[in-house]
């Protein structure tokens, strides 16, 4: 199931977050070999986490992390103006209608189709909470994972070659995206909605209004 957790509440739930933390260490560091900051319990975390953003986490059968997604507001403190300006051309990017996604995070022993769940949360998120893009930089390998599940960004500029080439992207929320990754991930939208209004409330007091859809 999905859990939508914003960083002051992650105590409610502290196996399911340590093992997110965990698990960020493994992909991004481990795997990936991202210079990140991995601490004495094995958990990846860097300032970002300290500024109260929302998190997205599939939350497996045994109550584990299988995948997650971070969320912030363009309008403070984020990745793609402070470490990312070259791509962004020293316009930083800012406004309320925009948030920042990050730290896309897969368990080594996740199964089925958590990516396209993932997604399908980042979409509940511009529905309730009147978000109409994401913006994020991501490495070519997500390319086809965000064509596989029908909501691709689009890019604004990239940096590099090869496999060290970085993209910045915006996606853009609508109601057909919505509709097509909730198929492809093989999630009811009635569901997907339960499980925001589950953590969140409905129709939330951060989200004044519902986009239409």
């Amino acid at each position: 199931m999905l859990r939508y957790v914003y960083a002051g509440d992650l105590n409610a739930h502290a196996d399911l977050a340590h093992s997110m933390f965990v698990d960020r260490a493994d992909q991004f560091q481990t795997r990936l070999g991202w210079d990140v900051q991995v601490d004495h319990q094995g958990e990846e975390r860097d300032q970002y986490d300290a500024l109260n953003p929302l998190y997205v986490i599939w939350e497996m059968p045994d109550g584990r992390h299988g995948g997650s997604m971070r969320f912030l507001p363009t309008t403070g403190p984020v990745m793609v103006n402070d470490v990312f300006s070259n791509l962004t051309g020293g316009n930083p990017i800012s406004s309320p209608l925009i948030w920042e996604c990050t730290r896309f995070c897969l368990s080594r022993e996740a199964t089925g189709n958590v990516a396209g769940a993932l997604t399908l949360a980042g979409l509940e998120i511009m529905r309730n909470l009147s978000v109409s893009h994401f913006a994020g930089v991501f490495d070519r390998r997500m390319v086809r994972i965000y064509r596989s599940l029908g909501f691709s960004p689009e890019i604004i500029k990239s940096a590099g070659v090869g496999r060290d080439r970085i993209s910045l992207g915006l996606w853009e929320y609508n109601v057909q995206a919505y509709q097509t990754v909730a198929q492809r991930a093989g999630i009811a939208p009635e569901m997907s909605q339960l499980w925001f209004d589950r953590s969140l409330g409905s129709t939330s007091a951060a989200a004044p209004m519902r986009l239409t859809g």
